[in-house]
């Protein structure tokens, strides 16, 4: 299916529980043309990720998603695809658990991966869940990110890597598990610390890392007895909403950032110099957070798009000198309020103003009032 299993829902258990049949139909044929070597080396999360997004990304963008959803906000949009995405993450996972058995559990070494003693059908019923799950999961988080028009190329590494950590909530363990534990019941809270311990992946590992390291999550649902059905459930569920709700602040931020570098690009009469304002106040503390990495990057665009200015020996700058700041600024005639604005909205991208941010914006108030 190119269409995602959100928009081919309708309402009752009934219709909803045949999407995810269908669903599961085509997730069993790609699984079953998987090598025991696609699995053990979690080659399958690569082959999986291409499969998922190729011919889907040529069709969901955010016109598609306005046609379905005409004049309602992207947080709205966002946060029905997102309990609808657990809704089926759950299903699946009941349908599969009856399926567990304990052969599943040792057919998986410290690889993530099969052995010659895998039992194929059971096998191919844990791989479904997991590919479902993730199929689910990547998509989901794309579709977040087109509605919130932040642009992907997933022909790019860094893109691709980006979307992949933001689905699968690679990130600090501690930080995913308290976003889980507080809406579990406490019979689960143990087993799902367990299911989120060690979630951190460095980029160095790359795609099929990460396919290994979601199937040993998965063997958490097969290893406890009596529970796995409801756990299941309640892992799929969960974790389904997490990565949605990770996504949606993720790429919401990242969507107010590009607003905000298209706003002050948009009104600035000076381009050239808001660069060099903006880059002297990110540069003030001598720390650059990922938002004011993200902010400079969209300036930078925009004031060669828009403004036809490519300022090279700024790009070639190591460390800025505040003094030719000051000179470029005092160079300039007539009112550099925007200038003001600047450094103000570039200062609180990131939080509050620290003591480095106000100092320099406090001088460059000061020019700015003699100019």
């Amino acid at each position: 299916m190119t269409e995602t299993l959100i928009d081919n829902a309708a309402d009752g258990d009934d219709a909803d529980r045949s999407v995810v049949e269908n669903e599961r139909a085509e997730i069993q044929a790609f699984i079953k043309g998987l090598s025991a070597d696609d699995i053990q080396s979690g080659n399958w999360f690569t082959k999986l990720s291409a499969q998922a997004l190729s011919s889907y990304t040529d069709k969901v963008d955010w016109e598609y998603f306005q046609e379905r959803y005409k004049g309602v906000p992207a947080d709205a949009i966002v946060n029905r695809r997102i309990k609808m995405a657990a809704r089926y993450a759950a299903l699946q996972g009941g349908l599969s658990a009856s399926a567990y058995t304990a052969a599943i559990a040792v057919t998986i070494g410290s690889r993530g991966g099969a052995s010659s003693a895998t039992v194929p059908a059971a096998l191919v019923t844990m791989m479904v869940d997991a590919a479902f799950v993730t199929r689910l999961q990547l998509r989901l988080a794309y579709d977040v990110a087109v509605l919130y028009r932040v642009p992907l190329d997933l022909s790019d590494p860094d893109d691709m890597w980006k979307l992949t950590k933001v689905a699968f909530t690679i990130r600090s363990g501690a930080a995913v598990q308290e976003g889980v534990i507080k809406v579990v019941p406490a019979l689960m809270r143990r087993v799902i610390k367990r299911f989120y311990s060690g979630a951190v992946l460095t980029a160095g590992k790359g795609l099929p890392f990460v396919g290994q390291h979601l199937l040993q999550r998965n063997v958490i649902k097969i290893g406890t007895p009596v529970v796995g059905v409801p756990l299941a459930v309640v892992l799929n569920r969960y974790t389904t909403l997490l990565a949605g709700r990770h996504a949606q602040a993720f790429f919401r931020n990242e969507a107010r950032v590009i607003e905000l570098a298209e706003g002050l690009s948009e009104r600035s009469r000076h381009p050239q110099l808001m660069l060099w304002v903006a880059w002297l106040v990110i540069k003030a503390d001598q720390q650059i957070s990922d938002d004011e990495t993200l902010l400079m990057q969209r300036l930078v665009r925009l004031v060669r798009d828009r403004h036809q200015v490519v300022d090279e020996r700024l790009a070639r700058l190591i460390d800025i000198d505040p003094a030719e700041v000051w000179r470029r600024l005092d160079a300039e005639p007539g009112d550099l309020s925007d200038l003001l604005e600047v450094a103000d909205r570039v200062a609180t991208v990131d939080g509050a103003l620290n003591t480095f941010e106000r100092t320099v914006i406090s001088e460059l108030r000061d020019r700015c009032r003699r100019a």
